[in-house]
């Protein structure tokens, strides 16, 4: 029987990525630069925010799909899940000349390998959660290196940053398993509900999914976990029935011991909270009670690696020394977070503009609850692109109750995946007649609007008219709506 092919991270070896534009690609062929793989690959000719970082990284690449790019000085061909090995040129020709075939995520998992490794999950925060343990591990000069999901400010402008060849923390993903392919010896976890379903249709599918990645720990392994979040304690709870050896630390406003939040309050536009594992009260400059959470779940687990690092060293430290506490403080207060989570992307006539990801009910409330905390005297407009047809379908009531906070709606079309075809159900002017029949008494007893734009460009006049000095205007979701907070600050 014929071995199956391992990926392998060589110097001097050949890598071809097809989708290299991706945020996870691109980040994944800086990551193999730095190994001294030679890389380069294909993409569409759109433009995205990572072609400057492929041409500053000199990683050469050409923007159309065609089979005449494979050739058999290629050692490995690392795919985007977006494409197809059956019907996508580039792999169907790799795989005529025998050459391995990897998904991203595989291709991360194998890498991972090489590393004292700690992969972030959850449905919610896990991007923010991986930034904020980048800025935390470059204060405290921890030798790391660190993969998120998003570029960030701290990365400079990168979604990788190096500082060594030690320990290696990465973002995973739930959707169909992929996280399963990485090797942790910790996990942290933010949060498990019911999301993606179109492939876990259930809730309990999907936290089973979360189980079966923590037993990807080994014993010993360390299981960092949010204390209030019903799911994740949930995982937990499985886990550690099981005994499996494993170390559970939570964290979070209600959890026991080093790591939990036993003060949290806003002033002058910054958090201000305390954990138990430290004297001193730590400030960050991104909104939201549950950034507190995802900076408390940084420190346990940046606390868990400079452990390590100490006691190879022959320090006797329980978590972090002096040094790197002070480091790691300084590295958070300037954290200003990550493209596309809570970003200011300016102000113009008085009106502050930002962007963001958010697109499950429960991330749209958080995020709505602490901006309002963060900016109390600005009146908020949100602009909102549902993502994939079965989630909109799944969650319309959690969808319909989601935007209490805004003082005004506008809503727009679904953003369709390439994974879902629309059958005909659910639309965006769906949700928007949801939400105006059950909230129709509250907003006018407020003075609170709600409307219905299909395409987001469109809806620049209608916005336009609305906005005054002092607002702020949000365009949320997994779409492209953003476009229109871009169109209206560069004055379209």
């Amino acid at each position: 029987m014929m071995k199956e092919p391992v990926f392998t991270v060589q110097p001097n070896s050949c890598v071809f990525c097809v989708g290299v534009k991706g945020t996870g690609m691109s980040a994944l062929a800086e990551l193999l630069l730095n190994a001294g793989v030679r890389v380069s690959g294909s993409d569409t000719s759109d433009v995205f925010y990572t072609d400057a970082i492929l041409k500053e990284l000199g990683v050469p690449y050409v923007e159309t799909f065609d089979a005449a790019h494979i050739h058999d000085g290629i050692d490995f061909v690392v795919y985007s899940a977006a494409y197809s090995p059956e019907t996508h040129p580039e792999l169907l020709e790799a795989s005529r000349r025998g050459i391995p075939l990897f998904k991203y995520t595989d291709a991360l998992g194998a890498y991972s390998a090489n590393f004292d490794s700690s992969g972030i999950a959850g449905v919610h925060g896990k991007t923010t959660t991986t930034a904020l343990a980048g800025a935390l591990l470059k204060g405290a000069r921890l030798p790391a290196r660190i993969l998120a999901g998003s570029a960030t400010s701290v990365f400079n402008g990168r979604s990788t940053l190096s500082l060594g060849n030690t320990y290696f923390v990465a973002e995973t993903c739930e959707y169909r398993r992929h996280f399963l392919s990485f090797h942790p010896k910790r996990i942290v976890l933010t949060s498990v509900e019911s999301d993606h379903q179109d492939y876990y249709p259930t809730y309990e599918s999907i936290r089973d999914a979360f189980v079966e990645y923590g037993r990807n720990l080994p014993p010993s392994g360390e299981l960092v976990y949010c204390a209030d979040d019903e799911g994740a304690c949930e995982v937990a709870e499985t886990l550690r029935k099981e005994k499996r050896g494993i170390v559970f630390t939570p964290y979070g406003f209600t959890a026991r011991g080093d790591f939990r939040i036993k003060s949290f309050s806003v002033e002058n536009e910054r958090l201000v909270f305390e954990l138990n594992a430290f004297a001193e009260p730590f400030t960050l400059r991104v909104p939201g009670r549950h950034n507190a959470l995802n900076a408390a779940a940084a420190l346990a687990l940046v606390s868990s690696i400079a452990r390590a690092e100490n006691r190879a060293a022959g320090v006797n430290a329980v978590s972090m020394t002096k040094a790197q506490l002070e480091g790691a403080r300084r590295g958070l207060e300037r954290f200003c977070g990550s493209k596309r989570r809570s970003e200011i992307i300016g102000e113009k006539n008085g009106v502050l503009f930002m962007d963001d990801y958010a697109h499950h009910p429960t991330a749209i409330k958080t995020t709505i609850e602490g901006l309002k905390t963060f900016y109390p005297n600005r009146r908020l407009i949100v602009s909102f692109m549902p993502h994939t047809y079965t989630r909109t379908a799944a969650l319309l009531d959690e969808f319909a109750a989601a935007f209490d906070g805004a003082d005004a709606l506008l809503l727009h079309k679904i953003y369709a995946s390439a994974r879902e075809t629309y059958s005909g159900g659910v639309t965006g002017r769906t949700l928007f007649e949801k939400i105006e029949t059950i909230k129709k008494a509250e907003y006018a007893a407020h003075a609170r609007e709600i409307w219905y734009v299909e395409e987001p460009l469109d809806a620049v006049p209608l916005v336009k008219a609305t906005l005054k000095a002092g607002d702020l205007f949000l365009t949320m979701g997994a779409g492209d709506n953003w476009k229109l907070g871009k169109a209206l600050l560069e004055g379209a």
